[in-house]
């Protein structure tokens, strides 16, 4: 690393931007622990449950795409304090619920909960709103390496909380919620008297309205269509044709502004990013609570595991990339993602289960930063937007659809094995017939995605008419039914990185039509004709 010793304000700001990642991953990992203890807490249903969890996902995109607009003009230094300001303020509010729910009044504790978990998604944002420019700007020769070496961060922070939360684990949860206060304060004493540089984008000359024209339209629809996803469900009570309507007015008000579609190699990456978010966000986000009925350890530990080994091999990203090339790479992660996915859906024993999580973990270890590298390196000119735009639109594809879909994925194997479950047959033979399960109503996400679940409500009244001896036998077998069989769910979760295997095939062969992949490199002067708007 010795362009950053080279530059003592340069290795200040990398490790204070490095240490900001990690205080998301302690965010992060604390409420994926907690949800099953909120949710009993706050007596909470499984989908108020889900809504919890994602609350502190989709506002990242929000912050992040929102700073990326007009970070050049505010400064890095404004979405630092933003972010650290975002992380306290969860910290506070979070560690302030226990406390009032233990106290008699779960209500407010639950409000608590939920709009500070807003808030660190929103801080949370602003993290990456500033690092990614930042690092792609002080390196801006080796952009895909050092993103990784970054963004090892993320993992890292993953396995630092987990293991404490692990270790922890009997102890008052506002313990757990307050921790992150701890890297928030050392990331914030770094970077407030550091200088910041400036992006690549400006000492080019690229004008601001060339950076949105690199974004389009393209860019503008993806994020609309998703973010009314996500307000129709958030704002449930209010008619969704406003939000369709805004979303619209958004993309027609930037068409006009822009009066371009935007590269077509960027509209391609973004959807690139929809499968790349939900395979690696998504599953871990889920692993913990779809191994949890499988093994005899804290299934934490999985999630813990995988995240160790992508933080060590992030670090030695460098010489994979020189070696393979950012695609080439990728192209690779997505056959090994695919494979562990597969492994780990009939894997049994602790062994064969980590075994099968390794080659998982060396598949999804370089996804995300080498994304960023690619789109950082190949559309230049939009600066701070591009970059973080793809973050923001990956998050809002996992919050908005790739949890839910996952969700989808379980229920359809839960209803599979309960109905090929000769224990569930004998017990409950009203839930079984004809080789299928009975007890399911229909439900649908955000009106597009229609799927049957498991009616709780059919299947309790069933059990509760059973002779009273038979009552208890046909509950545990039905739970210990669903459970082992959400693991079969990650061998449907391959379709994810299948598809952005065949994806970043077609772009070797695109690159190869070119002579190579080469990253777009900006000199001074690479500006729009005098006329354009700055």
């Amino acid at each position: 690393m010795s362009t950053l010793q080279n530059d003592a304000n340069n290795n200040k700001v990398f490790w204070g931007c490095f240490i900001a990642l990690i205080a998301t991953g302690f965010g992060f990992i604390a409420r994926m622990f907690l949800i099953n203890t909120w949710a009993a807490e706050f007596g909470l249903d499984p989908a108020q449950a889900g809504r919890l969890a994602g609350i502190g996902i989709w506002p990242f995109a929000v912050s992040i795409i929102l700073f990326s607009l007009f970070i050049d003009k505010i400064g890095y230094k404004v979405a630092m304090l933003v972010a650290f300001l975002g992380h306290i303020i969860w910290a506070i509010m979070g560690v302030s619920a226990y406390f009032i729910s233990k106290g008699g009044n779960p209500e407010l504790g639950f409000q608590l909960v939920f709009w500070g978990s807003l808030i660190l998604a929103l801080g949370n944002g602003s993290v990456e709103a500033f690092i990614n420019p930042v690092v792609a700007t002080m390196f801006n020769k080796e952009k895909t390496k050092w993103l990784n070496i970054l963004h090892a961060a993320w993992p890292g922070g993953l396995v630092l909380a987990g293991l404490i939360t692990i270790f922890i684990d009997h102890v008052p949860w506002f313990i757990k919620v307050g921790l992150i206060a701890v890297p928030a304060l050392i990331y914030f004493f770094m970077l407030i008297g550091s200088k910041f540089p400036k992006n690549e984008r400006e000492t080019a000359g690229v004008s601001y309205k060339e950076m949105l024209q690199e974004f389009g339209i393209y860019g503008a629809a993806v994020v609309s269509f998703l973010m009314t996803l996500q307000l129709m469900d958030f704002f449930r009570e209010i008619d969704p044709n406003y939000f369709i309507g805004l979303g619209v007015a958004m993309v027609v008000a930037f068409g006009i502004y822009t009066q371009r579609l935007g590269r077509g190699l960027l509209f391609f990456l973004i959807l690139i990013m929809l499968p790349l978010a939900t395979t690696e966000i998504g599953t871990d986000g889920w692993i913990t609570g779809i191994m949890e009925g499988v093994v005899k350890f804290h299934p934490g530990w999985v999630l813990v595991y995988t995240s160790a080994i992508m933080c060590v091999l992030r670090f030695y990203a460098g010489p994979i990339v020189h070696k393979l090339s950012p695609l080439g790479l990728l192209v690779l992660s997505s056959i090994l993602a695919i494979a562990g996915l597969l492994w780990l859906a009939g894997a049994n024993g602790a062994f064969i289960i980590f075994a099968a999580a390794t080659l998982y973990a060396l598949g999804k270890t370089f996804f995300w930063p080498t994304m960023l590298g690619v789109v950082s390196e190949q559309t230049p000119k939009g600066g701070a937007l591009t970059l973080n735009a793809i973050s923001g639109i990956g998050m809002l594809a996992v919050g908005t659809l790739g949890f839910p879909y996952i969700g989808v994925l379980q229920t359809q194997e839960q209803q599979d094995a309960l109905a090929s479950s000769p224990k569930v047959a004998e017990i409950t033979p009203t839930l079984v017939q004809d080789g299928k399960f009975t007890a399911l109503t229909d439900k649908n996400i955000y009106e597009i995605l229609e799927y049957k679940a498991i009616d709780d409500a059919v299947v309790t009244k069933t059990i509760e008419a059973l002779p009273e001896d038979k009552q208890e036998e046909a509950t545990a077998v039905i739970k210990e039914t669903k459970e082992q069989s959400n693991q079969k769910a990650l061998g449907k979760m391959a379709l994810f990185p299948g598809i952005m295997l065949a994806c970043y095939i077609a772009l070797l062969l695109f690159f190869r039509t070119k002579g190579g992949y080469k990253p777009v490199e900006l000199e001074t002067g690479d500006q729009l004709p005098a006329n354009s708007e700055s």
